[in-house]
């Protein structure tokens, strides 16, 4: 019997990106760094409702958008594009850096946040790296976002715990987990579980997002 061919894997698309802020020369200049980097623009926005409609009609794996935009805070569209449109990776661009907003908007299912002080090289890596289904927090807000308390519980857990926590962020299942880290899918399960509990967390997601906070799995 003959070999069977082999089936070509498929490449990856190009980055579909939304840029969304109220003030158009902050949306230009970005939209002109990242089609730079070969990212395809695929909305300009001015306001939240507007973001929100392009990010269901159009789902882009990246939309970036500011915190703070007329009709819909970046918040409110981060907390709906995860309802609607989960493929799409939300990143804030902001220059604010209040921690309880941050926090908000971390639990509303926003994948990234980049400062506009940032240099624009840095918003094009925040957006590549969301794109590939990771998590990115910019530097000086990784700071902003920890706490003591936090900081001490996420101490608790062991590298192997840390480990879980960051496949589960990208994205991977137990059984994807338990081969990349070569336990099983039961072990997994038992280190989630062990993770929830140091981290007084009732879900994964909680786990994940109060680890991300610490930067330890990012």
């Amino acid at each position: 019997m003959s070999a069977a061919a082999a089936t070509p894997v498929s490449e990856p698309g190009p980055i579909t990106c939304l840029v969304a802020d109220d003030h158009p020369a902050v949306v230009q200049a970005v939209a002109e760094i990242l089609a730079s980097h070969r990212i395809d623009i695929v909305g300009q926005d001015r306001d939240g409702e507007q973001a929100l409609e392009t990010i269901r009609r159009l789902k882009p794996r990246v939309a970036l958008l500011d915190l703070r935009m007329p009709r819909m805070s970046g918040i409110e569209v981060a907390r709906q594009a995860h309802r609607y449109a989960p493929e799409t990776g939300v990143i804030l661009y902001t220059a604010y850096g209040d921690r309880a907003l941050l926090t908000e908007a971390l639990d509303a299912g926003a994948r990234g946040f980049v400062l506009k002080e940032a240099p624009l090289a840095e918003v094009v890596r925040a957006v590549e790296i969301v794109a590939d289904g990771r998590t990115y927090v910019d530097p000086v807000l990784a700071g902003v976002l920890s706490s003591g308390a936090a900081t001490e519980k996420v101490l608790n857990l062991t590298q192997r715990e840390r480990d879980v926590l960051r496949l589960l962020a990208d994205g991977h299942s137990n059984e994807e987990i338990g081969k990349a880290l070569f336990i099983s899918p039961e072990t997994v399960r038992t280190h989630v579980r062990k993770a929830m509990t140091k981290l007084d967390a009732d879900t994964r997601t909680q786990a994940v997002a109060t680890a991300l906070r610490q930067s330890i799995i990012a």
